[in-house]
C-alpha cells in the first residue's frame, strides 16, 4: 500500500523542498471537507509523506476524528493565529507515524471578531507557518466551511486549494461561488493560489444523480477534477466517533482505498508539476 516518498533529501531523511501548502475548503458545509482532510491526511502519511494538518474549523472535527483529547489542545490555532504563540509549540503527534496536527479549540470560535483589529490579519497563518515548511511534505489546512477571516487566512497560507465536491444537485452552483473567492484572494493577497484539484465525495455510482454531477463536473472543469472519487461508506461515517482517521478504523473498506488512491493521484500530479516548473 506505501507509496515512495518522491522528494526526500537523500542525506538527511526529510523533505528535499519546503512542504506544498493545501487548504482543503468548500463553502458549502456537509460535503465531506473534514473527512477529506483527516483522511487524505493520513493516506499521504501511509504513502511515506510527513504531513501537518492544521485545523482551523472552530468546531474543532478534525482534531476530535483523529482522536485528540482535550487535555491535548492547551496550545492550539487559536494561539497561534490570534497571540502570535509559535506553531511549534501547537503541534501535536499523532497515532498516524509521520503524521502531526495543530489542534482547534472551541476558543476559535471567536477569533473571526478578534482578528477584526488585529496587524495583517489576512496573513498571520501564512507568518506562523513559515516555521514548518522545512518539517513536511505536505501542510493541509481544514478549512471553516464559511468565507470569514479564518478562511481568507488559510487561502492566504495555502499554494493551493483541494476542493471536496459532494455528488448532489446544488453541487456546481456553490462550486462557482468558491472559485470567484479564489479568485478574489487571488487578486488582493495570493497571485500564486491555483486549484490543486476537484474531489468527488459522497459518491454514489447506483445514483443516476452522482454520475450526472460527475459528468458534468468533468465535462465543465476536465482534468482539475481528480479521477478517484470518495465513495459514500459507512465505515467513513464512524470512524471519527472512534477518534480514528478510516484507514486506521478498517484498513481494506472503499473508503480507506479511495483514499490511498487519492493520495497517489496527488502525488503523480504533484511530481508532474514538479517537472513543469523545473
Amino acid at each position: 500500500m506505501a507509496v515512495e516518498p518522491q522528494h526526500l533529501d537523500e542525506a538527511s531523511g526529510g523533505p528535499a523542498r519546503p512542504a506544498r501548502v493545501i487548504a482543503v475548503a468548500n463553502q458549502k458545509g456537509g460535503v465531506g471537507k473534514t473527512t477529506t482532510a483527516i483522511n487524505l491526511a493520513t493516506a499521504l502519511a501511509a504513502c511515506k509523506q510527513k504531513v501537518l494538518l492544521v485545523d482551523l474549523d472552530p468546531q474543532g472535527n478534525a482534531s476530535t476524528g483523529i482522536g485528540l483529547e482535550r487535555a491535548q489542545r492547551d496550545k492550539n490555532i487559536y494561539h497561534v493565529v490570534i497571540e502570535g504563540r509559535p506553531m511549534a509549540e501547537a503541534v501535536v503527534e499523532t497515532k498516524v507515524p509521520g503524521m502531526a496536527i495543530v489542534p482547534a479549540s472551541v476558543d476559535l470560535s471567536g477569533a473571526e471578531v478578534e482578528m477584526v483589529n488585529l496587524d495583517n490579519r489576512e496573513s498571520r497563518l501564512r507568518r506562523a507557518l513559515a516555521s514548518q515548511l522545512q518539517a513536511y511534505d505536505f501542510i493541509l489546512i481544514d478549512c471553516p466551511p464559511a468565507l470569514g477571516f479564518l478562511t481568507i487566512n488559510a487561502l492566504v497560507a495555502a499554494e493551493a486549494v483541494l476542493v471536496p465536491l459532494q455528488a448532489e444537485f446544488y453541487a456546481l452552483e456553490g462550486l462557482s461561488h468558491l472559485l470567484r473567492t479564489i479568485d478574489r484572494i487571488r487578486k488582493r493577497f495570493n497571485p500564486d493560489l491555483e486549484i490543486q484539484g476537484i474531489v468527488l465525495t459522497m459518491y454514489d455510482g447506483r445514483n443516476n444523480l452522482c454520475n450526472l454531477v460527475a459528468a458534468d463536473a468533468r465535462a465543465n472543469l476536465g482534468e482539475v477534477v481528480y479521477n478517484t472519487v470518495i465513495p459514500r461508506n459507512v465505515r467513513v461515517s464512524e470512524a471519527p466517533s472512534h477518534g480514528k482517521p478510516v484507514l486506521l478504523y478498517d484498513v481494506g473498506c472503499a473508503g480507506s482505498r479511495a483514499y490511498i488512491n487519492l493520495a497517489r493521484e496527488i502525488l503523480v500530479r504533484e511530481d508532474r508539476l514538479s517537472a513543469v516548473a523545473s
